[in-house]
């Protein structure tokens, strides 16, 4: 079922609340809301501040006051294309508005901003247990790298790891 009409654009400055809303319900989504430390102005800083480092676009569904869904993203590099890359940091949406196809308009809209911007590649992490997400990106081309595993240093970790000699 597809939704009569949705739009995709990019977040505003004042709608930082509406994408905290939505990244908390990620969170739960994911069993880890009580990792979120981040609030509205930490995004109102990240996304519109003076050093801003990524970019968020909301989903919107003609009849519903709030956004249901949202992509966060940001550029990377490949050095072995020599190229700048987009990658997905996530991706969202409401549970009641799932099967509609918002999904799917978010990666195309990030697709074609990808191809825009002259982007060697595309890409985002996906959890191992998520089967039913991993499904639903191979069947719009993507491939799931199994060779790869992400590697992280956050917290008291990073900072001894930056005090070392």
């Amino acid at each position: 079922m597809t939704p009569a009409q949705y739009s995709i654009r990019p977040v505003e400055p004042g709608e930082e609340a509406a994408l905290f809303a939505l990244i908390v319900g990620l969170a739960e989504y994911e069993n880890l809301a009580h990792m979120v430390v981040a609030t509205p102005p930490d995004l109102a800083d990240a996304l519109f501040g003076e050093k801003a480092r990524v970019e968020a676009v909301l989903v919107r569904v003609d009849n519903h006051p709030e956004p249901v869904g949202f992509a966060l993203y940001y550029h990377n590099f490949s050095t072995f294309l020599g190229r700048a890359g987009l990658y997905l940091e996530d991706l969202f949406v409401l549970p009641a508005f799932r099967g509609q196809g918002l999904g799917r308009a978010l990666l195309i809209h990030l697709a074609r901003l990808a191809v825009s911007r002259n982007c060697g590649r595309f890409e985002w992490s996906v959890l191992d247990w998520n089967t039913s997400a991993q499904g639903f990106y191979e069947s719009l081309g993507a491939r799931v790298l199994p060779d790869w595993r992400i590697t992280r240093v956050t917290g008291a970790a990073l900072t001894a790891l930056a005090a070392l000699p």
